[in-house]
């Protein structure tokens, strides 16, 4: 009896904050809504803090009219706009809100509608051809955002004003039917996990990461893996000054021909374990810029790599590594002797 009083007194109180804080939001709203004088009512919007001026002006027309707020005005607060087209007859999730999140941080809209969706999945009636995501700032980790969502073959992020993302770990993991991934827009500037990122996204033959920038990342651990389809990846823009696990990072990149690690700085990566496993296609691999004194795991770091023909370990250092178990097994073309 005592501890159904003591829940049922919490979501009272529970219940009573919300209130009261929406009651406060409610006055600030009307508050402003008493300046009769734009200028002074942008003035002293200006010298709110974020999080005031988003609940103040998000769901008041009124106010983003007499602050003359347009969309590009807008982008602090509705920075990140994602479109998604999804395949047909396919019927599942396609976005996922994270569990510390509230949903009204997340706008859905299908096709070319204004009306937004109060919802993360697709019905078997829809008829939806196109998804438009917007998500507000309050949103700083993309952590397993579509994380199996296979429904869906093309995601393009239409514009992107933020720079708080610091977590994309597992963003695409599991999107096996992704076959167009559009991050031209993307900000990575305070990323600093991006392990598993495009993790088994076996459709994907085409990546542009030309723009991310990777000078946060620690974590690169099975990024790549499992993208058969890839034949090419230019990665000769990324920073990895502050990574320390690469660990499965291309396993099974199947379809690479060639991979330019020239700009790579592992000084502080301790596993390489699995790192280029079954990449079956690469026929050189030049690793001379190479640091490799804390690595600790190399086992299977080459396994399977049956068209290696070259490979320059002559920087190679392995005084703490632990186990090399089966590093170069399945190397059928490479010559032991040219190993340096």
């Amino acid at each position: 009896m005592g501890v159904c009083y003591l829940l049922n007194n919490k979501e009272k109180q529970i219940k009573n904050v919300k209130k009261t804080s929406e009651t406060k939001i409610k006055r600030k709203i009307n508050y402003f809504l008493n300046i009769k004088s734009k200028y002074i009512l942008k003035q002293v919007f200006a010298n709110l803090q974020m999080k005031k001026k988003f609940q103040i002006i998000k769901y008041n027309k009124k106010l983003q009219y007499q602050l003359d707020i347009d969309e590009n005005d807008y982008k602090d607060f509705t920075g990140i706009e994602i479109e998604m087209v999804p395949i047909k007859n396919k019927y599942d999730k396609f976005i996922n809100f994270q569990k510390n999140e509230e949903r009204p941080y997340y706008h859905i809209y299908f096709n070319n509608s204004r009306e937004e969706v109060k919802r993360n999945y697709l019905n078997k009636n829809d008829k939806v051809t196109k998804i438009k995501i917007i998500i507000d700032y309050q949103i700083n980790s993309f952590y397993k955002l579509f994380y199996n969502c296979k429904n869906f073959e093309s995601i393009k992020f239409k514009k992107f004003y933020r720079n708080n993302i610091i977590d994309m770990s597992s963003m695409f993991s599991e999107c096996s039917s992704l076959k167009e991934l559009n991050l031209s827009n993307f900000n990575t500037n305070k990323v600093i996990n991006m392990s598993h990122l495009f993790y088994n996204c076996s459709s994907l033959k085409e990546l542009n990461l030309a723009n991310f920038n990777t000078n946060s990342v620690t974590d690169m651990s099975y990024m790549f893996f499992r993208c058969k389809l890839l034949n090419e990846l230019d990665l000769t823009n990324f920073n990895t000054n502050n990574v320390t696990n690469m660990k499965y990072m291309f396993y099974e990149c199947s379809s690479l021909k060639e991979l330019n690690l020239d700009n790579f700085n592992t000084n502080n990566v301790i596993d390489m374990s699995y790192m280029f496993f079954r990449c079956k296609l690469l026929n050189g691999l030049d690793l001379t810029n190479f640091n490799t004194n804390n690595v600790t795991n190399m086992y299977y770091m080459f396994y399977g790599c049956s068209s290696l023909k070259e490979l320059n370990l002559s920087n190679f250092k392995t005084d703490n590594v632990i186990d090399m178990s089966y590093m170069f097994d399945g190397c059928y073309s490479l010559n032991k002797k040219l190993i340096k």
